[in-house]
């Protein structure tokens, strides 16, 4: 009896297929690299939430090589803070023909649009979704949207939605970190202290 066996891929092939084609991560910012909400203090600050463990998937991108860019129809510091601390190059606010401006972006980098994935949760992103070779979205995402895309995550918007797809990107390409675990023993006795 063989003790072998082959693990199945979750991801249609199609969708791996394009996936590893990728070169270029567009993103929208609000309601996929955070959960849509608009928060403003008495004084008339904007505040927003990103996951970090989204922001670890765009940090393990840009280490493997791949372009990261940001493009959103509104305008904040908050979101070219963010593109810097995870060393987002590309970042385009107050965008609002995001088609126009991913499609520029790419022939700048000199990249096909089959090499760019683009991930969007609502009507503005409906047209660059159109363009991308993975066209993209989570879980939360407007229905129109969902009917372009060819990936839609299990996460929500600012909830791990582009952690999932960064991770399906890199595993595609073989450029997924692998940590190697050494297990030490578990010690034989562990005092639990008494209430």
């Amino acid at each position: 009896m063989s003790t072998e066996f082959e693990i199945k891929s979750p991801y249609p092939e199609a969708v791996l297929s394009a996936a590893e084609k990728v070169r270029l991560l567009a993103l929208d910012v609000d309601g996929v690299m955070t959960n849509g909400q608009l928060i403003y203090t008495s004084g008339g600050e904007e505040m927003k939430v990103f996951n970090v463990k989204d922001g670890q998937g765009i940090n393990l991108l840009v280490k493997a090589g791949l372009q990261v860019a940001m493009i959103t129809a509104r305008t904040s510091p908050i979101n070219q803070r963010r593109a810097e601390e995870l060393g987002i190059q590309h970042v385009y606010q107050n965008e609002k023909n995001k088609a126009g401006a991913l499609s520029q972006l790419a022939e700048r980098l000199g990249l096909s649009l089959d090499e760019v994935a683009y991930m969007g949760d609502d009507w503005p992103d409906v047209a660059p979704l159109q363009l991308a070779g993975l066209p993209c979205c989570p879980k939360n995402a407007i229905a129109e949207v969902k009917l372009v895309c060819r990936f839609m995550t299990r996460a929500k918007g600012g909830k791990g939605a582009v952690r999932e797809l960064a991770d399906l990107i890199l595993k595609s390409q073989g450029k997924l970190p692998v940590v190697e675990v050494e297990k030490e023993p578990i010690p034989a006795s562990v005092s639990v202290p008494a209430i």
